[in-house]
């Protein structure tokens, strides 16, 4: 800005609103009211000598929170639309400097009081508003400066941003269309400027004549503004006009309406006491279709079905449900998850063990959530915000680790938020039995118990024996089955000979049939659990797991495995083998494990904890397309990751150093013979001599009770969970002393066992 200037800045929103005709915006003014205006700004300046700046009060925008109406009340571009109105206006606009002036050199007596106005209109959009600067520069002979809103400086206040976006692009062609001699005039007008100061008599008479000469070039400058004007308001308004919201189509209206109705009516159903339990368990008809869209469930099994009519679960009693793995519990707990979620409007936490199973999880419901309008949230790792988002409209679906879980939980107690959460499902319920994690696990449940009655719990698993000591505990109903849709088939593998597992044996094992592969002397060194041979009779058509005692030994076998295999293997599914390679590489910088780099070609990988997550989600996507087709794993891969295969191989009977429990051995074989993929399983478990007893009564055995962790060590247990409930202020400190000697009493049955 020139010194001396002035700048008047005014906002004009984006949204719509009401602002008057445009007749009445580019009116032009009559001579009188110029004149009296040219009087009244000489008075001011005469009475107010030391006044530098004359403030304009900009009327309040009334902000409508709606898209831009950008024709008013016109719908065309026709003769009588309104470009026509602005192209009519604007020639009055285009006449009234040469009015302006007119009028002031009557009404000037003094030349040396002739000053030299320039005016800069420059617009200016930012975020959802515009600024319209008014630059007016004006000198005079005594030194004062006067600042006074013309006519003409009011005219874009009330037009659209959207068409005063043209007035930029007319201000810049303007300046285009100016020939040379126009340009010289802005000099010649510069150096007048300066020369005024010293010869006043003078520089009213190169002012005009300056003004003259240039005349016929405005008059030539003006008609391309004007069509400058029309070709850009045009371009604008068409473009606007084409950027609308998308009108979605009548049937995608009629489903979400019907969706929307059917939500409605599942809420009244499942507040009153009917039999009748809708479309789908209560749900939108939707929910059904989704699972046909996403899994292929088409029809529930039986046992499902029971489980989903107990009337304890109308009731919302907690419950504790065990079947065989590949049972189908899972859906079970997402149907009770849905049914919290669309029709009592409430959140829900789901707790699973590990990273990589939530990882999962997260994948196979955000398709859910996105369709039926809920938000899935991963509480894993670094993931996570506590407390989490308070939501108005939409209802959040937690899924989280042991550990965050019990995070989670706190933070909403804490903020006094925990009876919106409707609903707490435990996946794997048998690890509250397990060391540390099962601690963490018991106290999240306890909390909950103690401080909302309103949640309920679900708890499930493969590997319960002690359920009456759990029941007490989560005060829950019960249900059980020994359905599996899969036929499972145990072996044991001892040297050569294969044994199938058969419980009304004597022994516990019968004869079935010895190793039909040859070896070399330099084989046997290599592979002396014959793991070649075993494989071999599956991969690469169906797919196999060897499960592994450590991280380490994952990554030997699948190596030992790949020097004895044929080249044969090399050829199967090549080509996606190697784009598989070019995706691990882009994941880790261009680095990629020279293990993997020579496993993968023969459709071969480890799977551990040692893995990156992007590096586990490629290689269990191309294990579950097929592309590979056995993976060297840790046991960590048996607590409820969906990677089926048709033959389960436990290397040894040992997880690490220490012997395999029942549990484990029943997770680690539930994963062969996966429903809906393989017609039949198999589960072959190798030993040595030296292990055989231990083996068979492993076989044998029941399943192992869950004990509290909380009493095993004092500091790390119950006395956590006291300090943890005085720092949320659920408790105080006297009523904490009282129930910590009550347990001391033995009046707590989870202090032994459950």
């Amino acid at each position: 800005m020139d010194e001396g200037g002035s700048c008047i800045r005014r906002r004009v929103f984006v949204h719509k609103r009401n602002r008057p005709s445009l007749e009445s915006v580019f009116a032009a003014p009559t001579a009188a009211e110029l004149k009296s205006g040219d009087e009244e700004e000489e008075e001011d300046e005469i009475g107010a000598g030391n006044r530098r700046r004359k403030t304009v009060d900009v009327q309040p925008v009334e902000n409508i929170d709606s898209e831009e109406d950008m024709f008013g009340d016109n719908d065309s571009f026709a003769e009588n639309s309104l470009l026509a109105q602005i192209d009519d206006l604007e020639q009055k606009y285009m006449q009234l400097p040469e009015h302006r002036k007119h009028t002031t050199d009557h009404a000037t007596e003094d030349p040396c009081a002739e000053s030299i106005k320039r005016k800069t209109l420059s617009i200016t959009t930012v975020g959802n508003f515009t600024e319209l600067k008014l630059d007016e520069h004006t000198k005079n002979q005594s030194g004062h400066e006067d600042v006074s809103l013309e006519p003409e400086a009011d005219l874009l206040y009330d037009v659209p941003s959207s068409q005063v976006l043209f007035f930029e692009n007319l201000h810049k062609s303007s300046n285009d269309f100016r020939d040379p001699s126009a340009k010289e005039r802005d000099w010649s007008s510069s150096s007048h400027k300066t020369a005024n100061e010293e010869l006043p008599t003078n520089s009213i008479d190169q002012a005009q004549q300056i003004d003259e000469s240039s005349s016929k070039v405005r008059a030539s400058s003006d008609v391309n503004r004007r069509k400058s004007l029309k070709d850009h308001l045009k371009s604008t308004m068409t473009g606007n006009a084409k950027a609308q919201t998308p009108i979605f189509s009548r049937t995608k209206q009629l489903k979400e309406a019907l969706l929307s109705e059917e939500i409605n009516v599942a809420k009244k159903t499942i507040e009153s006491s009917s039999d009748d339990l809708g479309p789908f368990y209560s749900l939108p008809s939707k929910v059904r279709d989704l699972y046909v869209q996403f899994k292929g469930i088409e029809k529930l099994y039986e046992w499902q079905h029971t489980c989903l009519t107990l009337t304890s679960v109308q009731e919302r009693k907690n419950l504790i449900y065990s079947l065989p793995t590949s049972g189908g519990k899972t859906l079970v707990a997402e149907i009770l998850m849905l049914q919290e979620l669309l029709c009592r409007r409430k959140d829900v936490l789901m707790i699973l063990p590990y990273v990589a199973i939530v990882q999962e999880k997260i994948s196979g419901l955000s398709s859910f959530g996105i369709e039926l309008g809920f938000f899935v949230e991963e509480y894993a790792g670094s993931k996570g915000k506590f407390p989490p988002i308070k939501r108005r409209e939409k209802k959040s679906l937690y899924i989280a680790t042991i550990e965050k879980g019990h995070s989670l939980v706190n933070s909403l107690i804490e903020t006094g938020r925990i009876s919106n959460l409707g609903l707490v499902v435990v996946d794997e319920l048998h690890m509250i039995g397990e060391g540390s994690r099962g601690a963490i696990l018991e106290m999240t449940l306890a909390k909950i118990l103690y401080t909302s009655k309103t949640t309920q719990i679900i708890g499930m698993s493969a590997t319960l024996n002690n359920v009456e000591d759990l029941q007490e505990f989560l005060q829950a109903e019960y249900y059980t089955s020994e359905f599996r849709p899969v036929e499972l088939k145990e072996y044991l593998k001892i040297n050569d000979a294969i044994y199938e597992v058969d419980n009304k044996a004597e022994n516990g094992m019968t004869f079935s049939r010895l190793l039909n592969y040859k070896y070399s002397d330099t084989l046997k060194k290599m592979d002396p659990d014959h793991l070649v041979a075993l494989v071999t009779e599956v991969i690469p058509n169906y797919s196999c797991l060897v499960f592994c005692p450590t991280k380490k030994n994952c990554e030997n076998v699948a190596e030992m495995i790949c020097k004895i295999l044929s080249k044969e293997y090399l050829k199967h599914r090549e080509k996606e083998k190697h784009e598989l390679i070019k995706s691990l590489k882009n994941s880790s910088s261009g680095s990629l494990c020279p293990v993997l780099k020579h496993t993968i070609p023969f459709g071969v990988a480890y799977h551990h904890s040692g893995l990156t997550s992007d590096e586990r989600k490629l290689l269990e996507e191309a294990y579950s397309t097929g592309v590979l087709c056995l993976f060297t794993c840790t046991s960590t891969l048996a607590a409820g990751v969906n990677l089926p295969a048709r033959r389960v191989i436990l290397r040894a009977p040992y997880v690490a150093k220490e012997f395999l429990k029942r549990n484990q051995y029943k997770q680690m074989i539930g994963r062969a013979g996966r429903a809906g993929i393989d017609s039949f399983g198999e589960s072959i478990l190798i030993l040595q001599e030296k292990d055989k007893q231990q083996v068979l009564e492993l076989i044998s055995r029941p399943l192992e009770n869950c004990y509290s962790q909380l009493v095993q060590e004092f500091t790390k247990g119950i006395q956590t969970l006291f300090l943890s409930l005085i720092g949320l202020k659920v408790e105080k400190r006297k009523h904490i002393n009282y129930q910590h000697e009550e347990w001391k009493k033995g009046h707590h049955w989870r202090s032994q066992r459950y």
